[in-house]
C-alpha cells in the first residue's frame, strides 16, 4: 500500500495513538499542537479515516562545528561555529500499524521535505536526530545517519540524502 504524509490537520483523531513510547504517545496526544501553534515544530502524519498511523516533526536546528563528523568539518569555513540543520524531532509509528513500511515511508518523506526546502527556501546541510533509544538508533543506521561524538545525535548530510532523490 501507498501513503501520503500531509500535515496534522485538528480534525484527525490523536488521543488513541501509542508507539509504545511513553513520550512519543503523550507529544501526539497532548503536546504537538502548542508546538505547532508557537512555530517550534511542523507535524507530518499518514492518516487513514482521521485514525493517525504515524507522524514524524520537522524544526530548524543547528549544531556545533565540532560536532560534525571531520571529512565533512573540513570542507567548512572556520568561522561558521553552528552548522545549519533540520532537526528530525520525532518519527512514530502506532503499534496497530507497525510493519507496514510506514516507518519507513514516514523517515523517507522527512528526508525529501527537508531536502526540497534546504535546495529552495532555508539552506541546511545536514538531517539530525537524536534517537529516543538502541531500537531508533538502528533504525536511523539503516538509512545511513552516523553518530555524531559526544552527542547522542545521529546526522545525514543533505548532500547524501540529495543523492537519493535527484
Amino acid at each position: 500500500m501507498s501513503y501520503v504524509a500531509i500535515p496534522l490537520d485538528a480534525t484527525f483523531k490523536k488521543d488513541g495513538f501509542s508507539c509504545g513510547k511513553a513520550a512519543l504517545d503523550i507529544y501526539i496526544q497532548k503536546q504537538v499542537s502548542q508546538d505547532i501553534k508557537r512555530k517550534l515544530a511542523l507535524c507530518f502524519v499518514i492518516v487513514e479515516n482521521k485514525i493517525i498511523k504515524g507522524y514524524y516533526t520537522l524544526s530548524n536546528n543547528s549544531i556545533p562545528q565540532e560536532q560534525v563528523p571531520d571529512e565533512i568539518r573540513k570542507k567548512l569555513p572556520k568561522s561558521y561555529t553552528g552548522i545549519p540543520t533540520t532537526l528530525l524531532g520525532r518519527l512514530a509509528v502506532d503499534e496497530k500499524f507497525k510493519r507496514q513500511g510506514i516507518g519507513e515511508t514516514l523517515l523517507l518523506d522527512a528526508l525529501k521535505r527537508s531536502y526540497d526546502v534546504s535546495k529552495n527556501s532555508i539552506a541546511s546541510m545536514a538531517i539530525t536526530v537524536d534517537p529516543i533509544d538502541e531500537e531508533a538508533v538502528s533504525f536511523y543506521k539503516k538509512y545511513g545517519f552516523i553518530q555524531l561524538p559526544d552527542s547522542g545525535k545521529m546526522f545525514i548530510a543533505m548532500k547524501t540524502v540529495g543523492d537519493l532523490f535527484d
